[in-house]
């Protein structure tokens, strides 16, 4: 949704709430887009950023022991004369 600056004014609390609900608003100038509206994120605190980490950490070393290691990689690439399939 394009709303001009001057519209905007007048209806500044809608356009916030639809922001806020998902919406795209750029407001205008002269008839060229000038800014966007959007959500703030949250950021998340420490305790929650810690246990993002913990759980990647996690999943990355079930996926490291799992599979061929990185020299025998691209085995599947070679037949057993060593030569390209």
């Amino acid at each position: 949704m394009q709303v001009s600056v001057t519209e905007a004014k007048g209806q500044l609390t809608e356009l916030v709430r639809r922001a806020e609900a998902g919406d795209e608003i750029i407001l205008t100038r002269h008839g060229h887009a000038a800014v966007r509206l959007v959500p703030v994120k949250a950021v998340p605190d420490q305790k929650s950023r810690r246990e993002l980490l913990e759980s990647i950490r996690k999943s990355a070393a079930s996926k490291a022991t799992s599979g061929p290691g990185a020299a025998r990689s691209q085995d599947f690439l070679y037949g057993d004369d060593g030569l390209p399939k």
